[in-house]
């Protein structure tokens, strides 16, 4: 296997194309798993090596060696429509007893779409069927488009849920923290009540008391690092300066089209961290620059059957149709970053990236038709 850095990090502080340095052979070897799925969202793992899958229309599977199968549920609720519908998915760490996974979904009320909420859902002993809990959280913000709809859901080391949203293209939700939209919330991933030491936790508002970090434009992955507890997200640009971020409690990431308040069209003219507006903000650890690459699901490889590549951030991109992996010191800082040839323009729009237990990585491509749940292992 090799490992060849491409960019150091000299060049990404000018923020610039690190794409358009050529692709490298890694050594990854990739199975098609499953077959035949539609906008595959995210992946999650299951005591048994089977896996859950959730596909943006509205539909659950249960994918083990055989393929892809079906999982009845009533779903009848979900509004998929542009960029929303059934999304995030995560499997409760205690699923062996409480048979217990959480989804991200839009939801509507007689057609027409109220919120994007998390559901809570049971697995039936037979894997054939779930059944929903509760609504753990409602209130997200929705856009009758679908637009910008994030909700991208990780467990944080200390158990608690983190969830990336979208903005909703609305131009001054980032910034209102009062507002659930453009956020990475931080809840109890059992009530959906946010956590005491949550940084807003002594505001009179429920949903600022949810509140982990704002000003985001739409968070497309969340990466919790083994071993630290730091937490990567990956977020789109507006046509360009897509970013890799490290969460800090608290902090304004500093998107913001509605220019203070002064503008009420969503003005994507804006910098996607506007320090002039926020001094504080916190800047990218990663921008694309003047390309667009549309990165979504963000995981870390994790065990030394990774040799070389264990430790890297894996970033899969939609409009790049490719993967990035990212190399960071202690602190965080990007150092290097990779971009695998295997999955240059190979298999499509890539939506989601997930590590197994056992430290396999699972991807998914979200074309639309006959999309594919893939394995990747380290030849």
């Amino acid at each position: 296997m090799r490992w060849i850095r491409i960019v150091p990090f000299a060049l990404l502080l000018t923020a610039c194309t690190t794409t358009a340095a050529p692709p490298q052979e890694t050594g990854l070897h990739t199975e098609v798993l499953a077959s035949g799925l539609e906008h595959a969202w995210d992946v999650g793992f299951l005591p048994d090596g089977k896996l859950l899958v959730t596909q943006r229309a509205g539909r659950l599977s249960l994918v083990d060696a055989s393929g892809a199968h079906n999982v009845s549920a009533d779903l009848s609720d979900v509004y998929a429509r542009g960029e929303g519908g059934l999304m995030g998915l995560v499997v409760h760490p205690d699923f062996a007893r409480s048979r217990l996974f959480t989804m991200c979904q839009t939801h509507q009320e007689g057609g027409q779409p109220v919120d994007i909420r998390l559901t809570t859902w049971t697995l039936a002993p037979d894997e054939r069927s779930a059944t929903k809990v509760r609504d753990l959280l409602t209130g997200l913000p929705v856009n009758p488009s679908g637009r910008h709809s994030g909700c991208r859901p990780a467990i944080a080391a200390d158990g608690a849920l983190l969830v990336g949203t979208g903005d909703t293209a609305r131009p001054t939700i980032a910034q209102d923290r009062h507002s659930l939209g453009g956020k990475v919330l931080r809840i109890d991933l059992r009530t959906g009540a946010p956590l005491p030491d949550n940084p807003f936790i002594s505001s009179a508002d429920p949903n600022e008391q949810r509140i982990l970090t704002y000003g985001h434009r739409n968070v497309q992955g969340v990466a919790v690092r083994p071993g630290t507890g730091q937490v990567f997200t990956a977020e789109h640009g507006p046509t360009f300066d897509d970013e890799i971020n490290l969460i800090r409690p608290g902090a304004n990431y500093g998107w913001d089209p509605s220019k203070s308040g002064t503008e009420t069209s969503y003005d994507e003219s804006v910098p996607m961290t506007d320090t002039d507006r926020f001094p504080g903000a916190v800047r990218a650890l990663w921008t694309s620059g003047q390309v667009t690459e549309a990165i979504c699901g963000a995981t870390f490889l994790t065990g030394a059957q990774w040799g070389p590549l264990d430790g890297l951030l894996a970033v899969v991109a939609l409009k790049g149709q490719k993967m990035l992996l990212f190399g960071a010191d202690p602190n965080g800082t990007i150092t290097d970053v990779t971009l695998p040839k295997e999955f240059d323009d190979t298999y499509g729009r890539l939506r989601a990236a997930r590590t197994a237990p056992d430290g396999t990585l699972y991807v998914t491509t979200s074309d639309g038709s006959n999309d594919k749940l893939l394995r990747i292992t380290p030849s």
